[in-house]
């Protein structure tokens, strides 16, 4: 049971479209299988507009691809849904626009300039006439999760000891310590991102694939043979073998 899964793509559209292209080579010597995204396609990178397009074009002209919600997809929502509100997991001291976060990027790629650095009133009017509502729809509409076999796919991990059909959507796309720190068996590989690493790193619990392309770093994606699992770069597949 082969699936792909793609790390945090962060408005990385050029990125996006390499690793497709190195998916397509691999379907065509192994045949056809799933594809997940595991959320963060927006904020820090240039183009977090053509990212939604090419996305969910895709999905509509019907590839076999799965796009999963992360907490900047969530805060990208939240913030056009209402500014003023904060996401019950971002820090108090942070906003949507703070240049931590990287929304000001994501409302550049839809014309909106500046957006750090104007009131928040004109801006959110500006964000609200530039984004597509399908663009917006296309966000509200993400799954936070996806199970295939013995692997289970999310965002920034599990609360371990909860079942997985009764997992919230806040510890789906935040949360960290308590699921890093775990080292017990859940069940089923978990694949995750959020937290940025150099390179996809298999815990045999889990497997984090956010190779910290929201700052420089590559965009990865593995290919999961049951739960047997390869680093696809460059056309290539590389074991990825559970660290000791």
């Amino acid at each position: 049971m082969r699936t792909y899964a793609i790390g945090d793509i962060h408005g990385h559209l050029d990125l996006l479209k390499q690793v497709h292209a190195w998916i397509a080579a691999d379907i065509a010597q192994y045949g056809p299988a799933p594809v997940v995204h595991i959320g963060d396609l927006v904020d820090r990178g240039a183009n977090s507009r053509g990212v939604i397009d090419y996305l969910s074009q895709g999905i509509a002209a019907g590839q076999d691809w799965v796009v999963l919600k992360g907490n900047h997809d969530r805060l990208f929502s939240l913030f056009l849904t209402d500014p003023a509100a904060q996401d019950p997991r971002l820090r108090s001291d942070l906003s949507y626009l703070h240049p931590r976060i990287g929304g000001g990027a994501t409302l550049a790629s839809y014309g909106v300039q500046n957006a750090a650095d104007r009131p928040i009133a004109p801006v959110h009017r500006d964000a609200i006439a530039a984004v597509p509502q399908a663009h917006r729809d296309f966000l509200q509409a993400l799954p936070t999760s996806f199970q295939r076999g013995e692997v289970f796919f999310c965002h920034a991990g599990i609360r371990p000891g909860v079942a997985f059909a009764d997992q919230t959507e806040d510890d789906l796309t935040w949360i960290r310590h308590e699921f890093l720190d775990d080292t017990r068996d859940h069940g089923a590989l978990i694949v995750h991102g959020h937290t940025a690493i150099e390179a996809p790193t298999h815990y045999g619990n889990r497997l984090n694939i956010d190779s910290s392309a929201a700052y420089g770093g590559p965009l990865s994606v593995v290919v999961l043979e049951g739960r047997q699992v390869f680093h696809l770069k460059d056309g290539q597949r590389y074991a990825l073998l559970p660290q000791l």
